[in-house]
């Protein structure tokens, strides 16, 4: 296990727009923080970069509501295009409140509004925008790594890291949506703790714990830092895709 852990954020990065390269753009700000790519580095990328760049935007203009939007409208208190959208990416809604809907997304996530955004995204001629989740994360990560081993010669992981609120708990915290190359869960069970007493239930999030310290370093506003470079993480467990730290619906004691 490390013992320590160093978290750099890429600085200048350009805005991202759909078709860019990640890569590229990631190589070049390796490069221009100076740094060194090693075997076991992870990179940590916010999960708003990536769906720019796979142009997972979606036209309000281009919404027609349902009757369910409407419906939901007049509780949230939302556009109901834009809950026609969440609708869209959601398997269920799982609470509402005024300007708040919890929906568990169509990929298992339960998170406000289906992940989907309007901050920090461009809204040209006048548009009313909306920013979507990419299709598949952990597909995404794994098409990224492919190509950051590529251009750094070093065998790297990937992290996208979006931003979840918690039951109890004020305040979000960055959570990974998807990853490759990096354990995302790791299972104690069954292992002794310091006294030889055998773990019950203890499962560790590791990959949520790398993203959610990532996200410190990236910030939540206008830093325009989401690329954060990682290094120091060491472990034997074996890798394994974001989408094993979704809980299935049956074992999830809040719905």
């Amino acid at each position: 296990m490390a013992t320590s852990i160093t978290y750099t954020a890429l600085p200048g990065l350009p805005l991202v727009e759909p078709g860019d390269d990640l890569v590229a753009i990631i190589a070049d700000g390796v490069r221009r923080a100076g740094l060194d790519v090693a075997d076991g580095d992870i990179f940590v990328l916010a999960q708003k970069i990536v769906s720019k760049s796979e142009n997972r935007y979606v036209d309000l203009a281009d919404v027609t509501p349902s009757a369910r939007a409407y419906e939901l409208a007049e509780v949230v208190g939302k556009d109901p295009r834009h809950i026609e959208v969440v609708l869209s990416e959601s398997a269920e809604i799982v609470r509402t409140r005024p300007n708040v809907i919890i929906a568990a997304h169509r990929l298992g996530f339960v998170m406000a509004n289906a992940g989907i955004d309007e901050s920090n995204i461009r809204h040209d001629d006048g548009s009313q925008r909306l920013l979507l989740l990419p299709e598949n994360p952990d597909a995404s990560c794994e098409t990224l790594r492919t190509g950051l081993i590529g251009a750094f010669g070093a065998d790297v992981g990937v992290i996208m890291n979006d931003s979840f609120g918690r039951p109890w708990r004020n305040g979000v915290v960055g959570v990974a949506i998807g990853c490759a190359g990096v354990p995302s869960l790791q299972d104690m069970i069954g292992r002794p703790d310091l006294f030889n007493r055998a773990m019950r239930v203890t499962e560790i999030a590791i990959a949520d714990e790398l993203a959610a310290a990532a996200s410190l370093v990236m910030g939540q506003a206008d830093e325009g830092q989401p690329v954060v470079h990682v290094r120091g993480f060491r472990s034997t467990v074996p890798v394994n895709p974001a989408s094993a730290l979704v809980r299935p619906k049956e074992r999830d004691m809040f719905r």
